[in-house]
């Protein structure tokens, strides 16, 4: 399949509804993040796309395309990705990490650690393991995320440049975890969700919980105070609600807070200020080294999931998105491994955490017929 592929097929790509970028070949890689984004603030390269793990330390897997294309909206799949050879996919669920009932022990003992430490919040994660037979083409489930997003958010990055020869990270992302535009800075911070039914008295109710919601309304402040501690030093001015708005997914309802800033050193670039915000306590919990410890201890490694995925120019401008609603496919194409998480606060029940991470898997798994 990937032999067929459209010539004018990326290699990177991020969809988004105000714009997008899609790329292809490689000129240069990066493992380290910051020279990646010295190259930049040099002149040196003209972009850099890609990914950065959850572990600050771990290897990133950053480009320096050969050829960029920009687009005002979201990208439109290639037609080969919807009918004919290019739209076949099956798949099937060959495993979980872990099962459900360890995951929900795991949240059990995560809830008592809470209440007897220092530790406020922490986020869990699970994953399903995918087979493909046919091999599966990452382009086609890239295809299949942006035409089943409400808002058309996809990506991919390539993983190769940390070692995962091959590997492709696909996903569909509501989640900005800060874009940079001149000398505007905003972000778009996730946390406290609730399942959508698609049946409209439910979802006006769950709506209306979740707004109410003690332990939804504290899982979403770390955040929001987060990067407001970790922006505030480079804006001149940093807008921030005082209460979340809800935003949507096709399977999801989340507590969001759009955060608006200007920046008084326009030389920060948007890798730079993704490097010194993640990661957020939406995706690793606060204190963050405590959280830190405790996933570490707890989870298989979880490499680029709960990374970010994105693009900056040697502008300065960018956009990076949490890498949540993602699996990495396998460089032969035979395998994928998808992963959910939630926030889990002294407020959580543990069977609720667990039906929170089956909905967000829904994202995926419904992209691959599953």
């Amino acid at each position: 399949m990937l032999e067929t592929r459209p010539p004018s097929a990326p290699d990177f790509l991020l969809s988004r509804a105000h714009g997008s970028v899609r790329t292809q070949g490689s000129r240069e890689t990066f493992t380290d993040a910051w020279a990646a984004a010295d190259a930049l603030a040099a002149g040196r390269v003209e972009m850099v796309v890609g990914a950065l793990p959850f572990d600050a330390d771990a290897q990133a897997a950053l480009t320096v395309p050969e050829t960029i294309i920009r687009e005002v909206g979201p990208l439109e799949p290639h037609g080969y990705y919807r009918q004919g050879e290019g739209a076949i996919l099956h798949a099937r669920i060959t495993g979980y990490d872990p099962d459900p009932d360890e995951h929900l022990r795991r949240v059990e003992a995560a809830i008592s650690t809470i209440e007897a430490s220092s530790l406020n919040k922490v986020v869990l994660a699970r994953a399903v393991d995918i087979a493909f037979d046919p091999p599966v083409d990452p382009l086609l489930v890239a295809a299949r995320l942006i035409d089943n997003s409400y808002n058309r958010d996809g990506f991919i990055a390539d993983l190769s440049p940390a070692g995962r020869p091959g590997n492709t990270l696909v996903g569909s992302s509501p989640e900005v975890l800060v874009r940079r535009k001149g000398t505007t800075v905003s972000a778009f911070p996730l946390a406290g969700s609730a399942p959508r039914t698609g049946v409209a008295s439910a979802d006006r109710e769950a709506v209306e919980l979740l707004t109410e919601s003690a332990k939804d309304l504290e899982e979403h402040a770390y955040v929001v105070e987060h990067l407001r501690e970790k922006l505030t030093p480079y804006c001149d001015e940093l807008s921030i609600p005082t209460a979340p708005i809800v935003t949507r997914t096709n399977e999801m309802w989340h507590l969001a807070t759009p955060i608006v800033g200007t920046l008084s050193r326009a030389s920060k670039s948007a890798l730079e200020l993704a490097l010194h915000i993640h990661p957020t306590p939406a995706i690793c919990g606060t204190p963050a080294h405590a959280a830190e410890t405790l996933i570490h201890t707890a989870e298989s490694d979880r490499g680029f999931y709960s990374g970010a995925v994105g693009w900056c120019d040697s502008s300065g401008d960018g956009e990076y998105m949490v890498a949540i609603r993602c699996a990495e496919v396998g460089g032969d194409g035979t395998w994928a491994r998808a992963w959910a998480g939630g926030g889990i606060v002294a407020g959580s029940v543990a069977r609720a955490e667990l039906d929170e991470t089956t909905a967000k898997l829904r994202t995926i798994l419904r992209s691959l017929g599953l």
